[in-house]
């Protein structure tokens, strides 16, 4: 009887590792199962698009769950686009603003409610409400009525021309009529000279007959402006602020805002079709959606994104990533061209009704997508500009099946 009784709790011991042991292979089992029908939308999904690469990933705060790279990087050397491939990740670039902006408040330089002309080295005011003020959670919602001047800010591209660019290309961008002869070709020259009253650039075209804070309006321009505000402040360019504070910690040592000769070899050439590419190019506004990184170093990103979202954030403390991602809209706001059912605003994150937390980019020859919530996240890179919704749909869709939701 002794030894019935000794033997029991052996006996439960083994049934619970084997009960332990089951669950998990069933896991593995259905996880695999989901992988093989991701492979298969994904690359059917591919198939059908006219996109030369892309780099794809879901993953959640610890590893990556899933990867994958379809076509090429360069079409005409049969380079694989893979997830060590750098693009330019347009507007993608506003998240880094975003994580940058709220770590310049941490710092003390700033906060939301602040009037941006006292912390300018010259003075904005939008002409036709000249009394009203602009603050920095209008330009992080869009709504601080400052807008894109698009026969100017077509001109903020420079692209990179030499002996060796194909006739081709050069014909495709006069043709888009992108680039031009900006002669403020700095950050603050670019500010100073687009929205001073005294600059070169100057219009009312470059702003809206709207009072701050009442009507949503999409500007890069104004992103840029909450950038060059931390450079105002921390007496450093924003491509620095970012070096220090974001990707060193993060390790993100092959991302940058410029063309790094560097990094060059891994750079994924910018198609705007699979017979005709554009140059290599960056921004006088560079900000608001030229940095160049790859999945993989983007997906490091997210994962911080992840993990500031659950209090473990190597850059900012819990109470300045609540600020980053609280809506700043209710339905009773009127907001004018603004549908909050779609989706809210965070500072400068889109906050969609599904819980997850994004933002998409596109620009010459790229579309790029990130997503995330508490528990998983996603990476779109390619290097066309594309209509991304399908892409978005399948990997938001096998995200939450991989993330057991």
């Amino acid at each position: 009887m002794n030894g019935s009784t000794s033997s029991l709790p052996k006996i439960l011991f083994i049934l619970l590792v084997f009960v332990s042991v089951l669950g998990l292979a069933t896991k593995a089992t259905g996880q695999h199962k989901y992988l093989d029908s991701l492979d298969r939308d994904l690359t059917a999904r591919f198939e059908q698009s006219a996109i030369p690469g892309c780099a794809v990933t879901i993953l959640n705060s610890k590893r990556i769950l899933y990867q994958k790279s379809l076509g090429y990087a360069d079409i005409k050397n049969q380079k694989p686009f893979d997830l060590n491939t750098t693009i330019n990740i347009a507007s993608v670039s506003k998240a880094f603003i975003s994580l940058a902006l709220i770590k310049a408040i941490q710092l003390g330089y700033f906060n939301l409610e602040s009037d941006i002309n006292k912390l300018l080295p010259f003075t904005i005011y939008n002409p036709y409400f000249p009394a009203e003020t602009i603050r920095i959670k209008h330009l992080v919602t869009h709504t601080s009525g400052i807008t894109d001047n698009d026969s100017v800010y077509a001109k903020t591209y420079r692209f990179v021309i030499t002996d060796h660019t194909d006739a081709s290309s050069i014909a495709l961008i006069k043709e888009a009529d992108l680039g031009g002869d900006l002669t403020d070709t700095t950050l603050h020259e670019f500010m100073v000279s687009y929205l001073s009253t005294q600059g070169n650039l100057y219009s009312t075209r470059n702003f809206l007959n709207q009072k701050p804070g009442t009507y949503y309006s999409y500007s890069n321009i104004g992103s840029a402006l909450a950038a060059y505000l931390i450079e105002t402040k921390a007496k450093m360019s924003f491509s620095d602020f970012t070096h220090k504070y974001i990707f060193a910690p993060l390790k993100m040592s092959q991302s940058d805002w410029f063309i790094n000769p560097k990094t060059l070899r891994s750079r994924a050439i910018p198609y705007y079709n699979a017979d005709l590419a554009f140059p290599f190019y960056t921004s006088v506004t560079y900000p608001d959606g030229g940095l160049v990184t790859s999945a993989g170093e983007l997906s490091q990103f997210v994962q911080e994104m992840i993990k500031s979202l659950n209090n473990s954030s190597r850059i900012l403390p819990k109470k300045m990533v609540q600020r980053m991602v609280r809506p700043f809209f209710t339905n009773r706001d009127k907001i004018g061209n603004y549908d909050v059912t779609k989706y809210n605003n965070g500072v400068f994150w889109e906050l969609y009704p599904d819980g997850f937390i994004g933002h998409p980019g596109s620009d010459p020859g790229v579309s790029s997508l990130i997503e995330f919530n508490h528990e998983v996240g996603i990476v779109f890179l390619c290097n066309a500009s594309t209509d991304m919704a399908e892409f978005k749909s399948i990997l938001k869709k096998y995200a939450l099946k991989l993330s057991g939701h």
